[in-house]
């Protein structure tokens, strides 16, 4: 029999490889879109806000839901921050809660604040150093609660920086590299778990598929490396020069504190659980930055 899920945040970065992903192994997928926005005309599309009185899911019953839809942390007003990710977090479990085996709900690293130089796991205890990661954790807490309290199974995956053909990577690095105005925050010395955007999806359909519920993952590939020689490694693979350096302080006026925050704090992750059920496709980001380049490269955008 089919299996059924919804994607919530089907439209952006990761929702949209996961739609896509979903759909080519064979589920039913439903997308929960934004007006305005357009969704994979592949999947079953709703449209709906998460700040919406109410989202009409009809006679919907799914396997599981994807929840992925979320403010980034380039939102710097908190009330927003909790109207979208906590507030709408809520009114979406409302809504979903007698429509849903199961719930997978994606949050990121930032989790861990500070730890030092040591390389975690995900018996680090959460330790939120920003206003963006505080909200993401009370709607975690929510939900998972919540589902206890349904029967509903749950997991938490929280990945590391995400990479593709799309996003932060082309739109604010590839580019700007291309145009030499990329500057690395505080000089980019400070180790970060990045991940394939195709690893990232494969990873939280491993969860669902293996029925890992009741259980959090860290999801980066195997190489913690500097900002600084991923920029560097990713400016010579488009013959670009290597970014200069601006000042942290700066680079908070403009993106705002909690972003800057969560780029510059240095840390080491272990990816051992999630690769008990998960193989990774790019397990150390040159190989993951040569085929997004080479993808970008297909598509004439750079």
């Amino acid at each position: 029999m089919t299996k059924s899920v919804l994607v919530t945040g089907a439209t952006g970065f990761i929702g949209s490889r996961l739609v896509e992903t979903l759909i080519n192994k064979g589920y039913d997928v439903t997308s929960l879109v934004r007006n305005g926005k357009e969704g994979n005309s592949k999947s079953r599309i709703i449209y709906g806000d998460l700040t919406d009185n109410k989202i009409d899911f009809k006679d919907s019953k799914f396997d599981c839901v994807f929840h992925l839809a979320s403010h980034t942390p380039l939102e710097k007003n908190k009330k927003i921050l909790e109207k979208v990710n906590l507030q709408g977090t809520k009114k979406l479990f409302d809504e979903i809660k007698d429509k849903t085996n199961s719930i997978i709900y994606i949050s990121g690293l930032g989790v861990y604040g500070e730890t030092g130089d040591k390389i975690i796991d995900e018996n680090q205890e959460y330790n939120p150093n920003t206003n963006f990661v505080k909200i993401r954790l009370d709607a975690e807490k929510y939900l998972k609660d919540s589902s206890s309290n349904n029967k509903i199974d749950f997991a938490v995956v929280h990945f590391g920086d995400v990479y593709g053909p799309n996003g932060w990577f082309y739109e604010m690095l590839v580019k700007r590299l291309q145009k030499k105005t990329f500057k690395m925050p505080g000089g980019g010395d400070y180790y970060k778990g990045f991940v394939h955007v195709d690893d990232a999806v494969g990873s939280m359909i491993a969860v669902f598929e293996q029925n890992s519920f009741g259980e959090s993952f860290i999801v980066a590939d195997s190489q913690p490396v500097t900002f600084k020689e991923f920029s560097n490694f990713t400016a010579d693979q488009i013959d670009a020069k290597h970014p200069g350096s601006v000042p942290t302080f700066l680079a908070k006026a403009v993106l705002g504190g909690d972003l800057i925050k969560l780029l510059t704090t240095s840390m080491k992750v272990s990816n051992q659980k999630i690769s008990k059920i998960y193989q990774f496709k790019y397990p150390d980001y040159k190989n993951g930055i040569k085929q997004v380049i080479s993808e970008l490269r297909e598509k004439n955008k750079i």
